[in-house]
């Protein structure tokens, strides 16, 4: 099986062109080729196939083999590879995911996909949509308690769920602990992914992710769109802002049609044969 390893700001997964390449068994693919020790090492297995309604359809799997719906820093790197393998033209590109079809538009020199704008759509603030237990019909700084401590948490659905923490002390969350505590709770049916802010100023945020399925990651572009939504919201940014993420920057606008737009890079690191 030939293989691609693409990052998004570090949040890295293994592409496989499903357009010539047939895969039987993706989750146990997924969980395979993510391990750092005995794989190629990846936030999870993005498949880049064939679609009757858009230019290209992303299938992900998280790291443990899991479906996920969508990913910000993942369907900018099917954008890159569609283009650069000839896939499709660009520099305006649609591409199916479960979460809808999405359009973007890529940012090209030279016949190199330097950077990636996405129009995510728009976010699902209805509590029992995104999904959460928690029974009000917006989940706004709403208190928490997990493991004894309570939390003031912002809930926002990207096509995935998200839960929003705004901190002024980032640097004393123990995201090994509280990332699964979060992906787990009883108030997130489908789990969550869970992101932990400070605010550095109305225009810029720093972030911390804890994704379902794959832990904690450099980066997650849909969770960088949650946390745009979730600090208008609550009056803490403007609805333009900088996410400094462990992996670099994402530029996030909550637009006045109430669509989300990202952008950021997309590279690719390399290509492989996987055997079997």
């Amino acid at each position: 099986m030939r293989f691609t390893k693409m990052h998004g700001l570090g949040n890295d997964y293994v592409y496989v062109n499903a357009f010539t390449e047939r895969i039987a068994e993706p989750e146990r693919l997924a969980k395979l080729v993510s391990d750092r020790h005995t794989g190629i090492g990846s936030d999870g297995l993005i498949l880049i196939c064939p679609s009757k309604v858009a230019d290209a359809r992303m299938e992900m799997y998280n790291a443990e083999g899991s479906r996920g719906e969508m990913c910000g820093n993942g369907i900018r790197c099917v954008a890159k590879y569609v283009v650069e393998h000839g896939l499709a033209a660009g520099p305006h590109l649609r591409i199916e995911t479960d979460a809808g079809v999405k359009t973007l538009d890529c940012m090209i020199k030279n016949g190199v996909v330097q950077s990636v704008r996405v129009d995510m759509g728009k976010p699902v603030l209805d509590a029992s949509s995104i999904p959460t237990t928690i029974v009000v019909e917006r989940v706004i700084d709403y208190p928490i308690t997990l493991g004894g401590t309570e939390y003031q948490v912002t809930c926002v659905s990207m096509g995935n769920p998200h839960a929003v923490v705004f901190t002024r002390d980032l640097h004393k969350v123990d995201l090994v602990d509280l990332g699964p505590r979060f992906e787990h709770s009883t108030f997130f049916p489908r789990r969550i992914n869970a992101h932990f802010v400070r605010v550095d100023d109305r225009a810029h945020v720093t972030v911390r992710h804890w994704e379902r399925g794959s832990g904690a990651t450099r980066a997650c572009g849909s969770g960088a769109c949650a946390v745009c939504v979730a600090g208008a919201l609550t009056g803490r940014t403007e609805r333009r802002i900088t996410a400094s993420l462990p992996g670099g920057e994402l530029d996030v606008e909550w637009g006045a049609n109430d669509h989300v737009y990202m952008t950021g890079p997309a590279v690719e690191v390399f290509e492989g044969d996987w055997p079997g």
